[in-house]
């Protein structure tokens, strides 16, 4: 986490769905207790959940800190007013009744909202951290109307053809940063330095 926050992340995640990237509660909270023990920049803080209840969420970010939360899996949008935190809300453009009720939520809200969408890519039976691409295009049609992040498969080779390409708020990596699955401290220096001279 601090190789990422001493190059200029403007978020940091903390991986709460299951995956091999997952950290309990406890381990979160020692996480950013020494994280913030360190020296400034202090990047936001975003927990990431998969179909957890809005109680679980609030009570984990309150503990925390949280700046932000994450919802990647499929949970209703009545969760935007549960939880009392921004939410940055996975859709993957697979036209679900769910998705497109966030969508048009984030509409609605346009700048300012409480709820930003990131982009992932379409992969069935996963929720992220695949590595696939997210549909470039589609996700370009989407950035014109309001802000979101895209993740899906970005590296430091690719991720200034991705800014290019969609124009995106932002951009999330995981994968893309990882060798042999494990985080790269060369690969997360690239990457930010890739996006942000984009």
């Amino acid at each position: 986490m601090r190789v990422a926050a001493l190059a200029g992340a403007d978020m940091l995640g903390l991986v709460f769905a299951p995956s091999r990237r997952q950290v309990s509660i406890a381990e979160a909270a020692h996480l950013v207790a020494a994280l913030r023990a360190g020296p400034p920049p202090y990047p936001r803080l975003v927990g990431l959940f998969v179909n957890r209840t809005p109680a679980f969420i609030q009570e984990a970010a309150e503990h925390l800190d949280l700046d932000l939360v994450q919802l990647s899996g499929t949970e209703p949008v009545s969760d935007a007013t549960a939880i009392k935190r921004p939410i940055i809300k996975t859709v993957r453009l697979d036209g679900s009744v769910d998705e497109t009720a966030w969508l048009e939520l984030a509409e609605r809200e346009a700048e300012g909202g409480s709820v930003t969408l990131l982009i992932d890519a379409h992969v069935p039976g996963h929720y992220g951290g695949t590595g696939a691409l997210a549909d470039w295009s589609q996700a370009r049609e989407l950035a014109a109307r309001v802000p979101v992040l895209l993740a899906g498969g970005l590296t430091p080779g690719n991720v200034a053809a991705a800014i290019a390409a969609v124009q995106p708020y932002g951009v999330d990596v995981s994968s893309g940063v990882e060798t042999d699955g494990g985080k790269d401290s060369a690969k997360i220096e690239a990457f930010i330095a890739a996006a942000r001279a984009s």
